[in-house]
């Protein structure tokens, strides 16, 4: 990866960044947004951070991305937009996270998928991050957490 490649992908991260920090600031109910605004505002911190290195050309650049290291990537880029941009809203939020996870888990999972024991294994790691997930969000932290379908 050469330095233009670095910069164009740490512009793109931080307009990103900005977008999401705004959408953060500007929807309502405010006290829902606390504290993805939180993590918005770091977010966008870091970005610019990174895109400044970027523009001075004091950021360390690598080799890029393999074409091999790209096409075990894909599945789980195509997975997650699906979730974003469709399951989300059709399935509703919880449901939709539990087949997420649990797809690619299965995915990236080098165990055989030959085995039952395999797949109840993974349905229970399932179950248990969601979980997890649910009480960290919605109980600890009192994040105002998506409603739909089971729950």
């Amino acid at each position: 990866m050469n330095y233009l490649q670095h910069r164009i992908s740490s512009g793109i991260i931080c307009a990103v960044a900005i977008w999401v920090c705004w959408i953060s600031f500007t929807q309502k109910p405010a006290e829902a947004f606390l504290f993805p605004r939180i993590i918005a505002v770091f977010f966008l911190l870091l970005a610019l951070w990174t895109f400044a290195k970027a523009m001075l050309g004091r950021s360390k650049v690598g080799n890029g991305l393999s074409m091999a290291a790209a096409k075990n990537l894909a599945p789980g880029v195509a997975i997650t937009g699906i979730y974003i941009f469709w399951a989300a809203k059709t399935l509703g939020f919880y449901t939709a996270s539990i087949f997420a996870f649990f797809i690619l888990l299965s995915l990236y999972d080098p165990s055989p998928n030959t085995e039952f024991r395999i797949w109840m294994k993974r349905g229970l790691i399932t179950a248990a991050f969601i979980a997890i997930m649910y009480a960290l969000f919605a109980v600890v932290l009192k994040v105002y957490t998506p409603r739909g379908m089971f729950i």
